[in-house]
C-alpha cells in the first residue's frame, strides 16, 4: 500500500499534468524560484497587505482617528483578529481557486502569506472553522483545514480539527448584508470541553464581518478557552461611513 508521502508525490505530479509549469493564476510560466508553487512569485507580491493604523483587537484599518466599530460586540475573551492581505485581485483569484475550484494546495502560498501574523506566535493551536457537512461533500475538503494545516507545517503549531462544530447547515454568507450575516450565523457552533483553559488560533480564509468568526469564538470560548485569536488570509474592505 503507498505510503502518504508517495501519495503527496503522486498527487503533485498529477498536479503538474493538468497545470503544466503555469501559475494557476495568471497562467504565465513559473520561474525556477517558484519551486513547487502553484502560484507564481510575481503574483503574490501584488497581494496588497493591510495597512497600519490597525484597531488592536479586530485588525482593521483605523480612519480619521475614528474608534472602530467593528469589534465592539465581539465577546470579551476574542482577543485579536489578524488577516494578511486585503480581498483584491489575484488574491480573490486564490481565495477562489482554493475554495471552489479545488485547488487546495493553494493553501500553501496563502499560508506563506499569513505566517507573520502575531496570534501564530509560539505554537499556536489552530482552529479550523468547520464547513457544514453539505458544503464539505460538495467541495471534498474544508478550505480552513487545509490553511491551518500548510500553517502548522510553517509555524510549528497544531492543528485542532475535533475542537470545534457546526450545530447546524447556514446558508452562503455571500450576498448578506452585515446584519444578516450576524443573524445567520447566531449559536452556528459549539466546542468540545477539551478547549477549557486553552488559548486557541481560529483559522479562516476570508475576514469579512468577523461574524462567522464571533460566534466561533463564543462557541469555544463558552466550552471554557482562555482566549481566542484569529486569522485569516484575506480581509474584506469595509465601507466607511
Amino acid at each position: 500500500m503507498p505510503r502518504w508521502p508517495e501519495l503527496g508525490a503522486l498527487a503533485r505530479s498529477v498536479e503538474r499534468l493538468l497545470l503544466p509549469g503555469v501559475c494557476l493564476l495568471c497562467q504565465q510560466a513559473l520561474a525556477a524560484t517558484d519551486d513547487d508553487a502553484l502560484i507564481c512569485g510575481l503574483c503574490r507580491s501584488r497581494w496588497q497587505p493591510i495597512p497600519p493604523p490597525l484597531c488592536p483587537r479586530c485588525g482593521d484599518p483605523l480612519h480619521l482617528g475614528l474608534a472602530c466599530r467593528l469589534c465592539v460586540a465581539w465577546p470579551d475573551g476574542f482577543r485579536t483578529a489578524r488577516s494578511a492581505v486585503w480581498l483584491d485581485g489575484s488574491a480573490r483569484r486564490a481565495v477562489h481557486s482554493l475554495k471552489y475550484d479545488g485547488w487546495w494546495r493553494a493553501a500553501e502560498a496563502m499560508a506563506d502569506a499569513m505566517r507573520p501574523l502575531p496570534p501564530l506566535t509560539g505554537g499556536a493551536s489552530l482552529v479550523p472553522i468547520p464547513l457544514g457537512a453539505r458544503r464539505r461533500r460538495r467541495r471534498g475538503y474544508n478550505q480552513s483545514e487545509r490553511l491551518a494545516a500548510a500553517l502548522a507545517a510553517r509555524t510549528g503549531g497544531r492543528v485542532e480539527e475535533d475542537l470545534l462544530h457546526r450545530r447546524r447547515e447556514t446558508p452562503t454568507q455571500t450576498r448578506l448584508t452585515p446584519e444578516e450575516r450576524v443573524a445567520n450565523m447566531a449559536d452556528a457552533f459549539s466546542a468540545s470541553p477539551e478547549a477549557r483553559g486553552r488559548r486557541l488560533v481560529l483559522v479562516d480564509d476570508v475576514f469579512t464581518t468577523g461574524a462567522t468568526l464571533a460566534q466561533a469564538a463564543a462557541g469555544l470560548l463558552a466550552a471554557g478557552a482562555a482566549e481566542v485569536h484569529a486569522v485569516t488570509f484575506a480581509r474584506a474592505r469595509q465601507t466607511v461611513g
